[in-house]
């Protein structure tokens, strides 16, 4: 099999998969109640201060509309707390709870040993060209659809 065919194949599976892979792997027992997309908002609000729903919706390429249908289950669930800004109380703040801490990083670890997994017997060098390889191909997908 060509290099061609043999990338096709590859990435045609993991794009198929990744989802999947990604599902399986965060939703241990102490995570029954979480998504995929959940962890992905989880993510975008982080660890550090409060922010805006305008700024997280932005960073995960959705509308606020959207963004609020999924914070409002992480409220419920107990992930993420939601108050309004003392300075402009039309401004509303959310952040990550505890319990959304904790989601945080169970999510960051699948991310670490991802990486791991990939890189670990790959050479500087090797490690370089899939870190160009994989950014001209975000590229293509950013400029292309």
């Amino acid at each position: 099999m060509d290099i061609n065919s043999t990338l096709n194949e590859v990435l045609v599976k993991l794009f198929r998969n990744v989802n999947t892979i990604e599902e399986k792997a965060i939703r241990t027992e102490e995570y029954q109640d979480v998504t995929t997309n959940d962890m992905h908002v989880i993510e975008a609000i982080g660890m550090d201060t409060a922010k805006n729903m305008t700024s997280v919706a932005k960073a995960l390429e959705v509308t606020t509309g959207t963004l609020t249908i999924a914070v409002n289950s992480l409220v419920k669930k107990g992930y993420v707390d939601r108050v309004r800004s003392e300075e402009d109380r039309r401004v509303v703040l959310i952040s990550l709870s505890d319990k959304g801490k904790k989601a945080y990083l169970h999510h960051q670890k699948f991310h670490q040993d991802m990486i791991e997994a990939v890189v670990d017997e790959l050479t500087e060098e090797e490690q370089r060209v899939l870190e160009k390889a994989l950014t001209k191909l975000h590229a293509f997908f950013r400029e292309n659809y």
